[in-house]
C-alpha cells in the first residue's frame, strides 16, 4: 500500500526503468501513477508505490507546490524515497530525499511531473534495514 490516503486506490509495486508521472488521485494526495496500459481502468490510474530506499530520477528539475522555500529542492532531478513520521497515524509520510539534506513530502510535488525509476533498494541484511524498508501499514 501507498501512503495512508491512496489505501482506497488501486496500487502495485514499482518496477526498475518503469516511468512514473505525479498526480492527484482524488484523496487528498499526490502520488506516483503509471501510463501503462495494463493499469489504466477507465479514466483511474494505478497508484504505483516505492520501498523505502527506492531511487528516481525526474525528467526536470523537481517542483513543489509549497511556497515555503525550505522545501524547495534546488535544482534536483534525483531522489531517494522515504518514509517519515511512521509513527504518526494519518499524516502524510511519504517522502523524496533529494541528497542535499532536503526532504519533501510527495504530496507536495506538482502534478504532471515525470520521473523513472533508477534503483529499488538492496535485499535487506539486518533488522534495521528489514525495518527502513518495511512500508508503513495503516489499518482502520
Amino acid at each position: 500500500m501507498c501512503d495512508y490516503s491512496l489505501s482506497s486506490v488501486r496500487s502495485r509495486p514499482a518496477q526498475v526503468g518503469e516511468k512514473l508521472t505525479v498526480r492527484s488521485f482524488g484523496t487528498g494526495t499526490n502520488g506516483f501513477a503509471s501510463s501503462k496500459e495494463d493499469d489504466l481502468q477507465g479514466n483511474m490510474c494505478t497508484a504505483i508505490c516505492l520501498l523505502p530506499g527506492t531511487e528516481i530520477a525526474f525528467d526536470k528539475p523537481v517542483e513543489t507546490d509549497v511556497s515555503n522555500h525550505a522545501y524547495a529542492p534546488e535544482a534536483a532531478a534525483t531522489a531517494r524515497f522515504r518514509q517519515i513520521n511512521k509513527e504518526t497515524p494519518h499524516v502524510h509520510h511519504d517522502a523524496l530525499d533529494f541528497g542535499d539534506g532536503k526532504l519533501v513530502l510527495l504530496t507536495f510535488i506538482k502534478t504532471g511531473q515525470k520521473a523513472t525509476v533508477l534503483q529499488l533498494p538492496a535485499a535487506p541484511k539486518t533488522d534495521a534495514e528489514v525495518q527502513e524498508q518495511t512500508r508503513l501499514e495503516v489499518v482502520g
